[in-house]
């Protein structure tokens, strides 16, 4: 376990009446490990977890686990702003057998770092599966501190961190206080590099929807100590890194995968479709960089 260096927050396919797909989803499932994802985390924040049903979450965790097999790593985001839901839906997707849980700070509440300890002790406590925190202040207006994770990580199943602070000073530290074996991914995909430099070990990625194989190269060529063809990797990918998120995620990755015939649907409200000029930035940058005709 957390052997994956490239995970993918897979995106949730919806029919023409926005019900959530299950055969698409298993099919998506399939196409990210091929183009390079060695794990696939299905119910985060890039698969509209907040509008889905918690039904549906576990149909989703099935399915795909059923399809992956031992192919690549499933984990399954159970966070919620209720510590008590995040636990029954974490028990829950232990009993189906994917291989891990990821789970948000609680969004809304912004509970200090003393409670922000105590969810993630309950939560760690409901499972023997290994636990992956997902910090991102920008979504949930907490930001769990380096001593917080330093502590978590002293728990024996709180096992990594993804990482969507946005700091790297921040990023630094929390790599001088926790194990060596305690993981760190990048969850954002245009500081990928630049973390691994520092002590990450791979990225939880929305891009590797449309360049995965191009990210696992960088992220390979990286560890094997080939970093100028890394840092060239990096700077072609750029673009892409910031092309899709012009708009809030999942808008442009959706509007992306449709594109090159992916057909994973729209959206759920409160998120719609890109605008019109969003659609024809996509739609070039796609183009661009050699991925629809």
């Amino acid at each position: 376990m957390l052997k994956a260096r490239l995970m993918t927050a897979m995106v949730t396919p919806f029919d023409k009446n926005l019900q959530v797909d299950y055969r698409k989803a298993k099919e998506l499932a399939s196409y990210l490990i091929k183009e390079g994802s060695e794990g696939i985390v299905v119910c985060g924040t890039t698969g509209e977890s907040p509008v889905l049903t918690k039904e549906e979450k576990l149909r989703l965790f099935e399915v795909v686990s059923e399809e992956v097999g031992d192919r690549a790593e499933v984990w399954a985001g159970t966070g919620s702003n209720s510590t008590q839901a995040t636990v029954e839906l974490t028990r829950e997707a232990t009993r189906i057998g994917v291989d891990g849980i990821m789970v948000v700070t609680p969004y809304y509440n912004k509970p200090p770092q003393s409670s922000l300890f105590a969810h993630y002790q309950e939560v760690a406590a409901a499972t023997e599966l290994p636990v992956m925190i997902y910090n991102v202040p920008g979504r949930t207006s907490v930001n769990i501190l380096p001593e917080t994770v330093a502590r978590l990580a002293q728990i024996e199943n709180i096992r990594a961190i993804k990482e969507a602070s946005g700091s790297m000073d921040q990023v630094s530290l929390l790599r001088t206080m926790v194990p060596e074996d305690f993981v760190i991914y990048s969850g954002d995909d245009s500081l990928t590099l630049p973390m691994l430099a520092i002590g990450a070990a791979g990225v939880v990625s929305v891009v590797s929807h449309i360049a995965g194989t191009r990210i696992k190269e960088m992220i390979d060529a990286f560890f094997a100590g080939q970093i100028a063809r890394a840092e060239g990797l990096h700077r072609g990918l750029f673009p892409l890194f910031k092309g899709l998120f012009i708009t809030t995620n999942p808008i442009p990755v959706k509007e992306a995968l449709n594109m090159m015939g992916m057909e994973v649907g729209g959206l759920r409200l409160p998120l719609t479709g890109a605008s019109e000029k969003e659609r024809e930035q996509i739609y070039r940058l796609l183009k661009d960089m050699g991925y629809i005709g």
